[in-house]
C-alpha cells in the first residue's frame, strides 16, 4: 500500500502564527511523550513511522511548503511539489503520476491519500492499513475510512451507510452529507452515519485511467509541465461522486481536526507558551507568544492571545474559528518562516516615498546547514554576525565570520554561507524590490558549492 498525504492551507484559520509558507500542520503547539513541542506534521510522520509506514509515503504539497517540510521531517522525505494550487483532485492525479512513471507502482496496487495533519491516536493509521484489505475483498471502486460519531457535529461531513450490504466492520455507501445543521446530524447518527474525516483508498489504476481518459499525461515530469490542464476541483467532486461502488470501515476512537484556535488550545497540554503570564483569575486562558516582549493576561477568562511577527490576535475562544473573517484579505507577506537551513523572522519593513525599501531580518542557520549560492539583482545586504560561527564564499573567497564581524553584500553578487555552529546574524536589505523571488539560487548543496569555487580558482 502506498500513501499520499496532502498538505496544503492558506493559514487563515490560525492566524497569527500561520501564514501563506507556515499552515497550521507547521505550527509546534503541541507536546510529545517527552513533553517537547512538536508540529502536527511531526506527530503524524511520527505516529506512521513506527507503524513503518513512513518508507512507503509520499507528502503532495505547494513549493512555498517544501522546505518547511524537510526543516521538520527531514530531507528524505519524497515530496511531490504542485507547480500551483489546484485543489485535491490535481494533486492526487500529480501524485499517482509519480507512483506510476518515477516509482514505478503496479496499476493493481492499493494508494491511500489522508490529509497531513490529523490529531488522532496511533491505532488510527494500524486501521488505514485495513483500506487495503477492505479494498480488495469488496471489489469496490473506492473505500474511505469513516470516524463514529460522538455528537452531531455541524462542522464535519457524514458518510451515511446503505442498510442492505453493511456490516459492523465494513458498511457500503450510500451517500454523503455535508455539514449538517444539528437536528438533521441527529437524524443521520441514528441511520449509522459516519464522520467523512478525509481518508480513503483506491488502487492507482482508478486515477491513471482518469489521466488516460482526459488525454493527460501520465509520466510525472511531463505531467508537472501540464499542470494548468488539469480541472481545478476536488477529488470528491472529480471522482467520488461519479464513483458508484463505494465502501467504508468504522474508526471508533479519538479524532479531532485542530483548525481552529478553540479546538488546537484543548490539546496544547499548557495554557502558556512563550514569555507571557495570566493572573489568578484568568480562567481557561490560553496565550501563545513568539514574540521577544512580554505578554500579559489580567482577569480575563476564555480567551486565546496570540502574538507572532506576522500580528496580534485577542478573541473569546468561542467567536475563534472566525478569524478568517477578518484577515481573510490581509495583504502582507510572510514575517516568519521555517526554512531547511534553519529560520528566519522579519524584524522591520520600511518603504520610503522616493520607493526605496530597508528590510531587517534575523536570521538564524542549523549548525551544518547553509544558505544556497545566490545571488541579487535588486538588492544590497548588509550582514551583522551576533552568534556562531560559519564559512562565507563571497567574490569567490571563503572566510571565517564570527560575532561581530559585518559582511557586505553588493547587488549582483554571487555569495553562499555554512554554519560551523548555529549561525545567528541580522540582515538589512536595501534596494527597490525586496522580495523573496530575488533569491536567484545557483547551487544548493555545500559540496557543490565548494566544487565550483574549486573550479573557479583553477580557471
Amino acid at each position: 500500500m502506498k500513501l499520499v498525504l496532502l498538505s496544503g492551507g492558506s493559514g487563515t484559520r490560525l492566524w497569527p502564527l500561520s501564514n501563506d509558507a507556515r499552515s497550521k500542520q507547521f505550527l509546534k503547539v503541541l507536546p510529545n511523550n517527552e513533553n517537547e513541542i512538536q508540529s502536527m506534521v511531526q506527530r503524524v510522520w511520527g505516529q506512521l513511522d513506527k507503524l513503518g509506514l513512513t518508507q512507503s509515503a509520499v507528502i503532495a504539497t505547494s513549493k512555498t511548503q517544501v522546505e518547511m517540510i524537510q526543516s521538520q521531517i527531514g530531507k528524505d522525505v519524497s515530496i511531490i511539489v504542485e507547480p500551483e494550487r489546484r485543489d485535491t483532485f490535481p494533486a492526487i492525479a500529480l501524485a499517482a503520476s509519480y507512483l506510476y512513471s518515477q516509482e514505478n507502482t503496479a496499476r493493481d496496487e492499493v494508494v491511500g491519500v489522508l490529509p497531513v495533519d490529523p490529531f488522532v491516536e496511533d491505532k488510527f493509521f494500524a486501521r488505514l492499513i485495513d483500506l487495503a484489505d477492505v479494498l480488495k475483498s469488496s471489489n469496490a471502486e473506492l473505500a474511505l475510512m469513516g470516524v463514529q460519531p460522538t455528537f452531531p457535529s455541524e462542522k464535519y461531513g457524514y458518510i451515511v451507510p446503505d442498510v442492505e450490504g453493511s456490516s459492523a466492520d465494513m458498511v457500503k455507501v450510500s451517500h454523503f452529507k455535508e455539514k449538517p445543521k444539528t437536528e438533521e446530524a441527529k437524524l443521520l447518527l441514528e441511520q449509522q452515519a459516519l464522520w467523512n474525516c478525509g481518508v480513503f483508498a483506491f488502487k492507482l489504476d482508478k486515477v491513471i485511467s482518469i489521466l488516460e481518459e482526459k488525454g493527460l499525461p501520465t509520466n510525472y515530469e511531463e505531467l508537472s509541465s501540464n499542470y494548468s490542464l488539469l480541472p481545478k476541483i476536488s477529488f470528491d467532486y472529480e471522482v467520488v461522486e461519479k464513483t458508484k461502488e463505494i465502501v467504508a470501515i468504522p474508526y471508533d476512537g479519538g479524532w479531532k481536526d485542530l483548525g481552529t484556535w478553540n479546538t488546537l488550545t484543548e490539546e496544547m497540554g499548557t495554557n502558556i507558551l512563550g514569555k507571557a503570564n495570566a493572573s489568578h483569575d484568568s480562567k481557561n486562558t490560553h496565550i501563545i507568544n513568539e514574540l521577544d516582549i512580554p505578554v500579559s493576561v489580567l482577569g480575563l477568562s476564555n480567551i486565546i492571545v496570540a502574538a507572532s511577527p506576522d500580528g496580534i490576535l485577542v478573541t473569546d475562544k468561542d467567536a475563534s474559528p472566525r478569524v478568517k473573517e477578518l484577515v481573510g484579505n490581509l495583504d502582507q507577506r510572510p514575517m516568519y518562516e521555517e526554512r531547511r537551513w534553519g529560520w528566519y523572522r522579519v524584524l522591520e519593513h520600511t518603504k520610503y516615498d522616493d520607493q526605496t525599501e530597508v528590510l531587517t531580518k534575523r536570521i538564524n542557520i542549523s549548525a551544518g546547514k547553509n544558505l544556497s549560492y545566490q545571488f541579487h539583482n535588486h538588492r544590497r545586504e548588509v550582514w551583522t554576525i551576533v552568534k556562531g560561527e560559519g564559512v562565507l564564499l563571497l567574490n569567490g573567497e571563503f572566510r571565517v565570520i564570527r560575532p561581530g564581524d559585518v559582511v557586505e553584500i553588493p547587488v549582483g553578487v554571487n555569495h553562499a554561507v555554512k554554519a560551523v555552529t548555529d549561525l545567528e546574524f541580522i540582515e538589512v536589505q536595501t534596494g527597490r524590490q525586496l522580495v523573496e523571488e530575488d533569491n536567484h539560487r545557483l547551487l544548493l548543496t555545500w559540496e557543490e558549492i565548494e566544487q565550483e569555487a574549486y573550479a573557479l580558482s583553477i580557471k
